[in-house]
């Protein structure tokens, strides 16, 4: 029986020519018909249009596509079994070369916010939803069609993962994991941005889970403190930037006074030496070396923030970066007070190991405003730097015991309820070399975090859904 409509993506013509092939080989293919795009509401509503058959597929790439034996017929077998309303699947990944490696991708859940979410290059969708997903669609966008469709397609049903590899892709991009994560703050791309955010804030809003520009103000005077301000530094095993580090936060000038907090999680390499000589030299430095050993970075922060040497205020240096020059920690405090906000996020550069600037150079994180930055925060996967904190609130809210994303549910954590405090002026060097810990990543790390962090937005937008009702 014919139960599947395809469109699949202009390429060149003989990708073309051998993506129809493959499809149309299938006894379930109704048709295949070739479309210039799928990221325009327009296009998303033609197709929607078009389709005839009980299922759509759309084939977002634009190289040969090669379903594997049997393959639309398990699908289809899924998609009547679930009624799903789309379905994708993990996929044979081949490189420019001939190799064809697995391609795993993750469960879709309701935090699964990212515009950049990998559903790989074939997705089925029953039609009927289809059209009235698209029925729903009440903004024409240039860029953010397909991202709205299925926002929209996730209020209406599942969104399944089969997680069985039922076809062949070429694979494109070949970057390291280090220079794709910045892909959604290059300043080139804004215009793109700027309609994912309008249609993640519809989707919010349509779910219950947006939340107005009103603020809980933040009482920044109540307790005793023996600083105004810690630097706090977690580390391991940095031998080569720890020391630049340190006397990058001791190098600030400030009127009042300050320490630096730098949680030693059981270097192996060196680097306690070095932290131990330079706190012989400064009274400024607490050198601490956890009795714990099950600790991450967010478990090092939450012992440097509890600890009685902390500051009214906490702030973050990672132990390869430094700060861009002797003025940071006093914008970042008077920011504080300025905005009356529990937590502050900076503007940062991009710099090799040496500081020279690499593309996208300066980060400056546009989608924390006011008016909207708590919900588009749920969209993107990351926050500016430095990070700054409030140290009662930051002691209340408690920090995730990971290495990966805990500063990110932080932010969404003091985002729920109060005003995340900004400042555009570079106050940090974040500096990319080849030990950063997202520098190469594997798909199955980056599957990892990215899973983790769509937790984080799964759980947060039950909170904030709570927070309304």
């Amino acid at each position: 029986m014919k139960m599947i409509d395809c469109f699949i993506v202009k390429g060149t013509e003989d990708a073309n020519k051998a993506s129809i092939k493959s499809l149309e080989e299938s006894p379930v293919v109704a048709r295949v018909e070739v479309v210039d795009s799928i990221r325009s509401t327009a296009d998303v509503k033609a197709i929607a249009a078009s389709a005839t058959a009980p299922y759509t597929l759309i084939y977002t790439g634009v190289n040969h596509l090669q379903p594997g034996y049997l393959a639309l017929e398990r699908l289809v077998h899924i998609a009547n079994d679930t009624d799903a309303a789309m379905l994708y699947s993990d996929y044979y990944a081949a490189t420019a070369d001939g190799t064809v490696k697995n391609a795993p991708v993750i469960d879709y859940q309701e935090g699964s916010l990212r515009d950049d979410f990998e559903f790989g290059g074939m997705i089925l969708f029953k039609t009927a939803k289809l059209r009235e997903a698209v029925e729903q669609l009440k903004t024409d966008y240039d860029f953010a069609g397909l991202y709205s469709l299925r926002l929209a397609l996730s209020r209406l049903g599942s969104i399944v993962h089969v997680n069985e590899y039922l076809y062949t892709d070429a694979e494109t991009d070949t970057r390291a994991s280090g220079k794709k994560i910045f892909d959604y703050v290059d300043p080139k791309n804004r215009a793109v941005q700027i309609e994912m955010e309008k249609a993640c804030t519809e989707h919010l809003k349509a779910i219950g889970a947006y939340l107005a520009p009103n603020f809980e103000d933040v009482d920044l005077n109540g307790g005793e403190f023996p600083v105004e301000a810690t630097v706090l530094i977690p580390v391991r095993n940095r031998v080569r930037t720890i020391a630049d580090a340190i006397r990058s936060a001791l190098s600030q000038e400030t009127d009042f006074d300050f320490n630096v907090i730098v949680v030693d999680n059981h270097s192996t390499d060196g680097t306690t030496e070095i932290i131990a000589g330079i706190a012989a030299e400064d009274r400024r430095v607490v050198h601490i070396i956890p009795e714990r050993k099950d600790l991450g970075i967010g478990g090092c922060w939450n012992l440097g923030a509890n600890d009685s040497r902390c500051g009214r205020f906490a702030v973050q240096l990672d132990s390869d970066d430094v700060y861009s020059g002797p003025d940071t920690l006093a914008k970042i405090v008077k920011a504080f007070y300025d905005q009356k906000c529990g937590m502050v996020v900076g503007t940062y550069k991009l710099t090799d190991i040496d500081m020279n600037t690499i593309p996208p150079g300066i980060i400056d994180h546009k989608e924390w405003t006011d008016d909207n930055g708590r919900n588009n925060a749920l969209r993107i996967n990351g926050l500016g730097a430095p990070r700054a904190f409030f140290t009662p609130m930051l002691r209340e809210i408690g920090v995730p015991n990971t290495s990966y994303g805990e500063d990110y549910a932080l932010g969404l954590a003091f985002s729920r309820r109060h005003r995340i405090g900004r400042i555009w002026d570079v106050l940090y060097l974040c500096r990319r070399w080849e030990d950063n810990s997202d520098a190469a990543l594997d798909r199955v790390k980056m599957n990892g975090h990215n899973l983790y962090k769509d937790r984080i937005r799964t759980w947060e937008v039950i909170a904030r859904r709570r927070l309304n009702s």
